[in-house]
């Protein structure tokens, strides 16, 4: 895998907007507040950091449940993280609140798919867990 980051300068050099090309050949914009010389034009790198890690447990939780032929419709996750207040200020707890919807399905399928993506597959959660505390909870939507 690799990626590479460029800073765009687009002020001079308080300007903090930075422009990631992944080896997929995507791009990501990432940007740092106006109190840190940003100008709030994107989210902020670990922002990102946050949402890579929630579209990596709802990657997994999709798969395994079409993998288990449920009739899966939607997943959504919400995340919620705290950070340590020093530096390096690394998230310390990270809250994930899946709704996932589809037909018939059972809530114990679903945690039982959560917790697979959590305790075996989602690289993401599992390089946090090493500074967080992580936890999870979820709601089953019939469509």
């Amino acid at each position: 895998m690799e990626c590479t980051v460029s800073w765009l300068g687009l002020e001079g050099p308080s300007g903090m907007s930075f422009v990631a090309e992944t080896g997929s050949g995507h791009v990501i914009s990432m940007d740092g507040a106006p109190d840190g010389g940003g100008r709030n034009l994107a989210p902020r790198p670990m922002e990102t950091v946050l949402a890579g890690t929630g579209g990596c447990t709802a990657y997994d939780v999709v798969l395994i449940l079409k993998r288990g032929r449920h009739d899966v419709r939607g997943c959504k996750v919400a995340l919620k993280a705290e950070r340590a207040s020093s530096d390096p200020k690394v998230f310390t707890s990270i809250h994930f609140h899946f709704v996932v919807s589809g037909r018939g399905l059972k809530p114990e399928i679903v945690e039982r798919a959560i917790a697979l993506s959590h305790e075996k597959y989602c690289s993401a959660t599992a390089m946090l867990a090493k500074t967080s505390a992580i936890s999870t909870s979820f709601e089953v939507v019939e469509a």
